[in-house]
């Protein structure tokens, strides 16, 4: 697979769906916002898109702790509205849906039962940070980043690995503001995205669990980073920037081979790939409270 030579391939988005009227919280604050988004108006901020098996797309929001569920003819229904932050949302294969709660840590939806349970709410008795965005591996392990408010002045955010006997490891507490993470098809190197570095960083996974030999995969640029992270059955790298108005499309050597426009506002925060053919790729817009897709099929004709 030769990328080299080839300018970005450009691929435009439309609208798949946008929060109703009915559930934007127009002039109410919220203690997140005036902390994330200090002076704007925040009517909502979803994230975390991931599809369940009846490829039902489900988002959260993250300043008024709610969860949704939108039907794939792009009807919205409310699943759950709690005393929380979520920001990271995956489903499993088995159906379990997970949450990584900025005040909360990591949380389990019960979405028949409209009910959140804890998973892990800290680390030897010491509260997380803030989590921010969730992994599953193929074996059960969650691999979740513990971002906070770090950044450039405080390079102390985490990433760890819950194995699924309870067992939890720190891999990494030297991260740039860790956001959205993936592993590879291999699942033999994690991905994650650090905003503040404006970068993706690559963890290779030893034997034995651990990572050596971390570096940067690739590099971004804006007032903003890296957010939300998919990858497709080609390993190919789609990565949410949350102030560029883009999702910036990677080889697995690291160059760039495709962008994805936003046609709606400029903070992409997240990804989830979706469709029959899993040739769809679905991404949040958080300021409009748009879900937008693309047509990824294209990048295989580019091959």
């Amino acid at each position: 697979m030769m990328y080299l030579d080839r300018p970005p391939l450009l691929i435009e988005t439309k609208v798949f769906s946008a929060m109703p009227d009915r559930f934007r919280r127009t002039g109410v604050r919220s203690t997140w916002a005036d902390a994330n988004r200090p002076g704007l108006e925040t009517d909502c901020f979803i994230e975390g898109p991931s599809f369940d098996a009846d490829d039902n797309l489900y988002i959260v929001d993250i300043p008024f702790g709610r969860v949704f569920r939108i039907a794939p003819d792009g009807a919205w229904t409310l699943v759950i509205e709690y005393d929380g932050w979520p920001n990271g949302l995956k489903i499993h294969p088995d159906g379990r849906i997970l949450v990584a709660d900025y005040r909360r840590g990591i949380m389990q939806l019960d979405a028949a039962a409209g009910r959140m349970h804890p998973v892990l709410t800290a680390r030897n008795s010491e509260s997380f940070k803030g989590c921010n965005d969730l992994h599953m591996a193929s074996n059960g392990d969650i691999y979740f980043t513990d971002q906070g408010q770090t950044g450039l002045h405080d390079p102390t955010g985490r990433v760890y690995r819950l194995s699924l006997d309870g067992r939890l490891d720190c891999l990494i507490d030297t991260g740039v503001s860790p956001n959205g993470l993936v592993l590879d098809p291999a699942e033999r190197v994690l991905f994650v995205a650090m905003t503040r570095d404006n970068a993706v960083w690559r963890l290779p996974l030893m034997k034995d669990g651990s990572i050596s030999k971390v570096g940067r995969f690739c590099s971004t640029f804006g007032s903003s980073g890296p957010d939300g992270l998919t990858m497709d059955r080609a390993g190919r790298l789609f990565v949410a920037h949350a102030s560029l108005g883009h999702v910036f499309v990677f080889a697995p050597n690291g160059e760039l081979i495709a962008r994805i426009r936003s046609c709606a506002g400029q903070s992409c925060t997240n990804v989830a790939i979706g469709g029959a053919n899993s040739d769809r790729l679905y991404i949040t817009e958080s300021v409009t409270g748009t879900v937008l897709v693309a047509d990824i099929g294209v990048l295989d004709d580019e091959r």
